[in-house]
């Protein structure tokens, strides 16, 4: 990604839900690697197993409502994303 991409967490959400294909409501790593590839991301393979590894707590292979903030810290330090919270 050439610049930060700056969006909101619930637009974060949303823009992930789009590549739950199977729509379960959780995130996969062929799912997230898909995401990857929309954004140009080079080395979407590598990159999406580290963000499950890093998001995906108890192991399940999938990335739940539970486990995406851990993602979001993922995104904000491998991908280049600023994700802002408002209160």
């Amino acid at each position: 990604m050439e610049s930060k991409k700056e969006m909101t967490l619930e637009e974060f959400k949303e823009w992930l839900i789009q590549f739950d294909d199977d729509g379960d409501k959780r995130i996969s790593r062929d799912e997230l690697r898909d995401a990857l590839q929309t954004l140009g991301e080079w080395f979407t393979s590598w990159k999406s197993k580290q963000g499950l590894e890093s998001a995906d707590l108890n192991c399940n292979g999938v990335i739940d409502e539970n486990e995406l903030n851990y993602l979001v810290v993922f995104a904000k330090q491998t991908l280049d994303f600023n994700i802002v919270v408002y209160n």
